[in-house]
């Protein structure tokens, strides 16, 4: 079967989401559609095309007679992305502990070899890799797709851009990879909840200055 090209504007949404999510576009700057049409070699129609999916996604907000601008940062939409990413995550990782071959456990151990330096667009490209290396063996291709669709507009700018957290995380990393190739499910949950409890208060850190309590538990307001 001949695999499905991209479109112009699936190409166009691939690359500005890439742009938005590393940072590259600051949250708030303005993206004027003619200057990305020549910019991609396009016409305006694949442009707005994505301009709307972008919207639908969160990362870029429309204003009448002012144009399009990479959107802000809305602290209740992160905070609940995160308590669903906790959720799902962690039961991805436990059904793929119990689904790994040896080659897939030798390939995230070079993943994480590759990406011990901090910092850059290479290790969130690697951060992404080694954790979707996990939940594509979880069994539930569904269930997958939808994590993928939260890690679209989670903004990853905020916190893999600071070489603290991604020293931090990738020591997290060396965890969760210990405790799968152990096969302790309970150990690997536990691992993959610390991750993604530490990424999520480094977001908020950015935002607000400061941790404050975890969202996650059942008493948080």
């Amino acid at each position: 079967m001949t695999a499905v090209q991209p479109t112009k504007r699936d190409q166009i949404v691939d690359e500005l989401r890439r742009r938005i999510l590393s940072g590259e576009l600051a949250r708030g700057e303005r993206m004027p559609q003619d200057d990305l049409a020549r910019q991609f070699g396009a016409s305006i129609t694949p442009v707005r095309e994505a301009m709307r999916q972008l919207e639908a996604e969160g990362l870029v907000v429309s204003e009448p007679h002012r144009g399009v601008r990479v959107a802000g940062v809305d602290l209740d939409q992160v905070t609940a992305t995160y308590v669903v990413r906790r959720l799902t995550e962690t039961y991805a990782m436990r059904r793929a502990t119990l689904r790994l071959s040896r080659r897939d456990l030798a390939q995230a151990r070079r993943l994480l070899d590759d990406g011990a330096g901090p910092g850059g667009t290479g290790t969130r490209e690697r951060n992404r890799e080694f954790h979707f290396l996990f939940y594509e063996r979880c069994g539930m291709p569904a269930l997958t797709e939808r994590i993928a669709v939260m890690w679209q507009a989670f903004p990853w700018d905020l916190m893999l851009d600071a070489a603290p957290r991604a020293e931090q995380s990738h020591r997290e990393h060396l965890e969760i990879l210990a405790a799968v190739e152990d096969g302790d499910v309970d150990r690997v949950a536990a691992a993959t909840e610390l991750h993604l409890r530490n990424g999520f208060s480094a977001i908020l850190e950015r935002l607000t200055g400061r941790p404050g309590p975890d969202p996650f538990g059942l008493d948080a307001d």
